[in-house]
């Protein structure tokens, strides 16, 4: 559930305005309303519902920012439809056409891909459909609601930019549709997922843009103490710093004439077209090769978790792409790159790092048969 953003307000000690209630602060928001969802959870009949969390009630409390969001069934949501909703008037018409306006969206705005969620749906598809069938301050139910989208989209109708304004009314108004009445709507989110809740949560609720931004530059500034230098690279200068973008891996082939081993990127990449050749010769042999006469070649290695000996194919660092003053840059390793890299490969893992096998997907052995690889279970 998400009230109106206000991307500038409910800073700590800023008053807050919440369900008709002024509070002195966030903080004291929050403790009013976890108070009455503490004791709400010491109601039987409350606890009873289907589908009510096994959790405790301090764990619910933990995960919880009431009335926005909370861990169990939200008891806040007819206060929030008392408070924002319209009582129903039979007498007064509701007619809508049915939407027939055709919506492509892509998927690079930034709010979209703040945060992945599989079947997401980017909110700039979902803001004609709540103006036409919407009015300013209405309030729009998403019972499945996913990463919350449909909230987003439901304040986005109020905080649009003048250009979107401008594009949408004017694409309207080729179709003849008369233009929309902007103006955020109120949303009611929810979603069966503790993930999708989670993110509809943080994608909704009023953010102190200045806290978030302080957390987010001391983060940032951490990273770059603690691995910043594994992204530093020496432009061919040979004295400006570059930062490094990615690294290119090659992997290595053996020649099936000499046995002479070949860096498959070296051997076949084309530099003025940066394509791959089909056809290349041999650089031991002169041999005339083709990736499939080629044979994979692997290498043993610990690993540092399990102990277990695991084998993985063959391959080397062979370009870096880098950026230096606003330009991008690619040149091969040279001997500090190499350096950086066995420095990182000979870190230590932390002690906390997960070991069990991903999806608790079972033990498989690896066999080569004839060039080849095969699992074997």
């Amino acid at each position: 559930m998400n009230d109106q953003l206000n991307m500038n307000s409910g800073k700590t000690g800023d008053a807050v305005e919440c369900l008709g209630m002024t509070f002195l602060s966030e903080d004291a928001r929050r403790d009013h309303f976890l108070g009455l969802l503490a004791e709400k959870l010491k109601d039987p009949a409350f606890r009873s519902q289907e589908g009510f969390p096994q959790g405790t009630d301090e764990a619910i409390l933990a995960m919880s920012d009431p009335p926005y969001y909370t861990a169990c069934p939200n008891p806040f949501l007819e206060d929030f439809i008392n408070h924002y909703g319209k009582p129903y008037d039979p007498s007064v018409k509701y007619s809508r056409e049915p939407q027939t306006v055709d919506v492509t969206v892509g998927k690079t705005d930034a709010l979209y891909k703040a945060h992945s969620y599989h079947t997401k749906v980017p909110h700039l598809a979902i803001v004609p459909s709540i103006l036409h069938y919407t009015e300013p301050g209405d309030i729009v139910l998403d019972a499945f609601s996913g990463s919350g989208m449909t909230g987003v989209a439901a304040q986005w109708c109020g905080l649009a930019s003048a250009t979107f304004r401008h594009e949408l009314e004017m694409d309207w108004k080729r179709q003849g549709k008369i233009a929309p009445k902007w103006g955020a709507r109120h949303a009611v989110i929810n979603d069966l997922s503790p993930a999708a809740t989670f993110i509809g949560a943080n994608y909704n609720i009023a953010l102190d843009v200045e806290r978030f931004s302080q957390a987010g530059r001391k983060l940032l500034d951490d990273l770059e103490n603690d691995i910043g230098w594994m992204y530093e690279t020496i432009h061919t200068d040979g004295k400006t710093k570059g930062r490094i973008e990615y690294t290119v891996w090659s992997e290595i082939f053996s020649c099936p004439h000499c046995s002479g081993e070949i860096n498959f990127l070296d051997e076949t990449l084309d530099e003025g077209t940066k394509r791959v050749q089909d056809d290349f010769s041999c650089p031991h042999c002169s041999a005339k090769l083709t990736k499939k006469k080629l044979e994979k070649l692997f290498e043993t290695s610990v690993d540092p978790i399990t102990g277990n000996v695991i084998r993985t194919s063959k391959r080397v660092p062979t370009r870096l792409c880098y950026e230096m003053g606003g330009k991008k840059y690619e040149k091969k390793l040279d001997a500090l790159d190499l350096e950086v890299l066995k420095k990182i490969e000979e870190l230590s893992l932390p002690t906390a790092l997960p070991h069990e096998r991903m999806m608790h997907a079972p033990e498989v052995s690896v066999v080569k048969t004839f060039g080849s690889d095969r699992g074997v279970d």
